[in-house]
């Protein structure tokens, strides 16, 4: 992990597309702004998480759901 020391107003670079601003501070909080092309996904944590686990969700193949179907195909 690359840890770095930033004041409000300045920014760090991802790759050549990906800027982060540090815009606030207030106490234990701080705001940053994020400039990042439309076709790359930025997400709180958190978010992503639950993303992620409703998409595994979905992928699981219950055969019960399908029954019915596989019964009218025979």
């Amino acid at each position: 992990m690359l840890i770095l020391t930033r004041k409000i107003g300045e920014s760090i670079v991802i790759g050549d597309r990906i800027k982060i601003y540090v815009v606030e501070i207030k106490g234990q909080q701080v705001r940053l702004g994020i400039e990042a092309p439309i076709d790359t996904p930025v997400y709180r944590q958190e978010v992503y998480e639950k993303i992620a686990e409703e998409n595994r969700l979905a992928a699981e193949i219950d055969l019960a759901d399908f029954s019915s179907f596989l019964e009218r195909k025979e």
